[in-house]
């Protein structure tokens, strides 16, 4: 869990140094994209494995594929090398948490779960505190390849209790089940094709462009045959059918946009702080630090009143406004103003926290409990693709405003004529009044990305107020007596 958790925030700070060096700016979303786009494909497929050939066995191929993405990531010397090894540690990332907590269900005793829940939040807590402040000091005073040390040092670390502590486990849980590999690439390949147009785009190809247009349609046609597929597999990597509740349809819409929010700000706010603002990636790593930590606050604080109260829909509305409000914020909070910031980035991860157990609990509500496993599968899945989508595209809207911006800064157009060398720009630019006007029109492009962002996430609470809401019959903490 610690191993999947450090991965989701540790790298965020990290990702413009990388892309500096490695002279790739134009491919940067591919970073963290390739990871999410890998483990979001992968991910059902080893809860199908882990019942098949058992956690310990699952658990110890995950970890393994994880470590040796992991030195590739060490050892990449260009942004592709590197995007390929991303992919590949999302390979094994992807079944690093699924299994986890299908594991601690194999071990832990349904009455002692709820305890086990807070260890898990504990680990997750701590590795927000912590790793984007390691993440950001390692990439400033030594080097951002010092980051994949420590995911490696944990991974090891990971296998080694794993292969001790589970000998006792079964090493077959069920019988022989069908695995959609079918399903899995053509959702990979579709998706890859039309997140590669969508980047390219970014990077000012026209979308009229003939690649650009085969790979469009190409991915368009192979996410149809995907759903035309999933329809007819005996045990579908994606169970389709289940939109069809109405309930889990506008949840599974709204856990996107939630971690398109979630993932997107991660990337975008230590970007805008080192372009803009002239931070360095430790600073920038601290000024993350309140999104980091309130999403925990606010998952467990929307846990908390869900059980008090009985309730999911106040908490997922107020969550949604509170996070499109806080994007609306960004777009006027200068990067100077250090705890106007803190407080709108808060403002935002609580938003996020509050939304993410409400909307599983929601789906988990409005299903049988035959089918509860399958749609919270489906709830994380929906999460994962907002992070995977969301910040592949708006990465590129950023490089098409960039784009647009910079040449009408004086003496700017021909140091920017790549999105690498207009970052390096930036990054150096001084007092003088040709580097003011280039941080001004950069911030003047994440001001109108940010609004757009905010616009797009106003769908959350909108499609929130038609959710119906199935009382969970809760007993009152204060009272004892059920909630009715």
């Amino acid at each position: 869990m610690l191993l999947g958790a450090l991965e989701q925030t540790v790298l965020a700070v990290a990702v413009p140094a990388i892309a500096t060096q490695l002279s790739g700016f134009e491919l940067m979303a591919w970073i963290m994209a390739a990871y999410l786009v890998a483990s979001t494909v992968v991910t059902p497929i080893y809860g199908t494995v882990s019942d098949m050939y058992g956690r310990r066995a699952t658990l110890t191929a995950a970890i393994i594929i994880y470590l040796l993405g992991t030195i590739g990531c060490m050892q990449a010397a260009t942004i592709p090398e590197l995007i390929v090894f991303r992919a590949m540690q999302g390979m094994g990332g992807g079944g690093l948490i699924a299994v986890a907590q299908a594991t601690i269900a194999d071990v832990v005793p349904l009455r002692e779960r709820g305890r086990y829940q807070g260890y898990i939040s504990g680990v997750w807590a701590a590795a927000s505190m912590g790793a984007p402040i390691i993440g950001g000091y390692l990439t400033n005073y030594f080097s951002w390849r010092a980051i994949f040390m420590v995911n490696f040092v944990v991974g090891v670390v990971a296998l080694v209790v794993v292969r001790h502590t589970l000998r006792a486990l079964p090493t077959q849980s069920r019988g022989p089940r069908s695995i959609d590999f079918v399903g899995a690439l053509l959702l990979a390949a579709g998706l890859t094709s039309i997140l590669i147009a969508v980047t390219r785009v970014g990077q000012g190809v026209s979308l009229a462009d003939p690649v650009n247009a085969a790979l469009a349609l190409c991915g368009a046609a192979l996410l149809l045959v995907f759903c035309w597929y999933e329809q007819r597999a005996a045990e579908p990597l994606i169970p389709l059918a289940m939109l069809g509740n109405p309930t889990v349809a506008l949840c599974c819409v709204t856990l996107f946009m939630t971690y398109v929010q979630f993932v997107s700000f991660s990337v975008l706010l230590p970007l805008r702080l080192q372009m803009v603002g002239a931070v360095a990636a430790d600073e920038a790593a601290l000024r993350l630090l309140p999104l980091t930590l309130t999403v925990p606050i606010g998952t467990f604080g929307g846990g908390w009143l869900m059980t008090k109260y009985g309730r999911y829909k106040p908490l997922q509305l107020g969550g949604a406004i509170a996070a499109t409000l806080a994007g609306f914020a960004f777009a006027f909070t200068e990067p100077h103003q250090v705890w106007l910031m803190a407080l709108v980035t808060g403002l935002l991860g609580v938003g996020v926290g509050l939304q993410i157990p409400t909307g599983v609990v929601a789906i988990q509500n409005s299903v049988p409990s035959s089918q509860v496993g399958v749609a919270t599968g489906l709830a994380g899945f929906s999460r994962m693709l907002g992070g995977a989508v969301g910040v592949a595209v708006l990465t590129a809207v950023l490089l098409a405003l960039l784009r647009k911006a910079v040449p009408d800064v004086s003496g700017a157009g021909a140091s920017a004529q790549t999105a690498t060398a207009l970052f390096k720009s930036l990054i150096a630019s001084s007092s003088s009044p040709d580097g003011v006007a280039l941080r001004h029109a950069a911030e003047g492009a994440f001001r109108t990305l940010f609004i757009i962002l905010a616009s797009a996430t106003t769908i959350s609470p909108v499609l929130l107020c038609w959710l119906r809401e199935r009382d969970l019959g809760a007993r009152s903490v204060a009272s004892g007596k059920p909630k009715v």
